[in-house]
């Protein structure tokens, strides 16, 4: 068995953890969530959200880590032995393999528009041939299959080189050079005539249009969008040191998690409305409506290629942290080098992966509870696995964990101070759990 590595500085603890919770959500879906429920007013919801779920079970699922010093379910076979909490860290680890099974589908498309923006494929193009491209492409076995392997390949040989040299000397690259790209197409897209339409379409509170929906629609995104009940963050806060703070680490990561998900609208929605372009969430704003956009624009070549280097970028941090949660559990149950559990898990996610890809093209016709494969993969993650495991981690954190091990973990044995425990204990044991229970809840369309 290989020596357990760690992180080697703070800010690789905190490149990593963002990483991981940078996707490509937050590049389309948090904008226009922002935008239809209420702008500003939404913001402010979405950050009590954060508050009441996101940071406690981020806080929550590091403890569980760090003290147990494993895979997500061997920290809690070590914390918890001779106890069923461990299924929080099955769920875990099955979300990591089953997501960036198709995940990696949808992250090559970012590689296939990389391709496409270098080699000016948008310009003469009318909307309907470029949303015929797009579904051409997606279509295309060989194309999807292709791009979702280079995917695997690439995030493969991070996290065979492992945690130091690999995952935290990449994660330091990739999370700065995104933030830097995203600030860049920022500024271009705030010097668009009419872009502050796209402004007030973000920021402008309308807290008329706050009710049960956009609470709902709060609550949901903040607990998704930091990556949570993946396994992912029990794995990486079991690399973290000892003298790392750990609320201070929790915190910086929903903070930045917010802004780069701020900063990505502030970047496409004001290029939507000078264009007049009815704002669109999910794939068809990315690979549809921009590419219609960016020739139009004074310098849209730069700007298009900058753009889908963005979302390749934000796909590829997070499904490093994904094949990591799976890496670690394979390394550490069969006693297996890092590079063989890194090659075997890609193989077996490609694998099936490969069925999340021809889903949308020559199997398409086949529906599992009326969804494609790829989207079956992605609402029994969603709504069942994560969310389940979150409320087990929240509960048995809340609950079953002996105070004593929370708070020489917040304290670090008593060489911090902190002033947040008593309210940490509070929101773990009756504020979270509620919380998540109606985002499963509301996940599965009873509520």
């Amino acid at each position: 068995m290989e020596k357990r590595e760690s992180f080697k500085t703070s800010f690789g603890v905190f490149a990593a953890a963002v990483g991981s919770a940078v996707g490509l959500g937050n590049i389309w879906r948090f904008p226009y969530i922002v935008g239809e429920n209420g702008g500003a007013a939404f913001i402010l919801v979405y950050l009590l959200c954060v508050a009441i779920i996101g940071l406690p079970v981020l806080l929550s699922e590091f403890i569980v880590g760090r003290e147990g010093k494993l895979n997500a379910i061997g920290s809690y076979k070590k914390v918890a032995p001779n106890t069923k909490w461990y299924l929080s860290g099955v769920l875990g680890v099955m979300s990591a393999f089953l997501i960036l099974s198709f995940y990696s589908v949808i992250a090559g498309w970012t590689l296939e528009y990389v391709f496409k923006a270098i080699t000016n494929q948008f310009v003469g193009k009318s909307p309907v041939e470029i949303e015929s491209m797009f579904t051409s492409f997606i279509t295309n076995p060989v194309k999807s299959i292709a791009w979702q392997l280079l995917i695997l390949t690439i995030t493969c040989y991070i996290v065979a080189t492992g945690i130091e040299k690999g995952i935290e000397k990449y994660s330091s690259i990739l999370v700065p050079a995104l933030v830097g790209i995203i600030i860049i197409l920022d500024i271009r897209a705030l010097t668009l005539p009419g872009a502050s339409e796209g402004m007030k379409f973000l920021f402008k509170p309308d807290f008329s249009k706050v009710n049960g929906k956009v609470i709902l629609d709060a609550l949901g995104h903040s607990f998704f969008s930091l990556s949570l009940g993946a396994g992912t963050m029990i794995t990486y806060g079991s690399y973290i040191k000892k003298n790392e703070n750990l609320g201070t680490s929790a915190l910086k990561i929903g903070i930045a998690d917010t802004l780069i998900a701020i900063l990505a609208g502030v970047a496409i929605f004001p290029v939507v409305f000078a264009f007049g372009i009815q704002p669109n969430s999910g794939p068809g704003l990315v690979f549809i409506t921009l590419p219609n956009v960016f020739p139009k624009i004074p310098g849209g070549y730069i700007f298009s290629v900058l753009f889908f280097v963005l979302l390749a970028l934000a796909a590829v941090t997070s499904t490093i942290s994904m094949l990591e949660a799976v890496v670690a559990y394979a390394m550490e149950r069969f006693n297996i080098s890092r590079k063989k559990a890194s090659i075997i898990t890609t193989i077996l996610i490609g694998i099936v992966g490969i069925f999340a890809a021809l889903s949308n093209g020559p199997l398409s016709h086949i529906l599992i509870f009326e969804n494609t494969f790829l989207n079956f993969l992605d609402k029994l993650t969603a709504n069942y696995f994560m969310t389940i495991g979150s409320l087990i981690t929240i509960l048995f954190v809340g609950w079953k964990l002996d105070k004593s091990i929370i708070e020489n973990q917040i304290t670090n044995e008593g060489i911090l101070k902190s002033s947040y425990q008593g309210t940490y204990y509070f929101i773990t044991r009756y504020i979270s759990p509620l919380a998540i229970i109606i985002v499963f809840l509301a996940s599965i369309g009873i509520i």
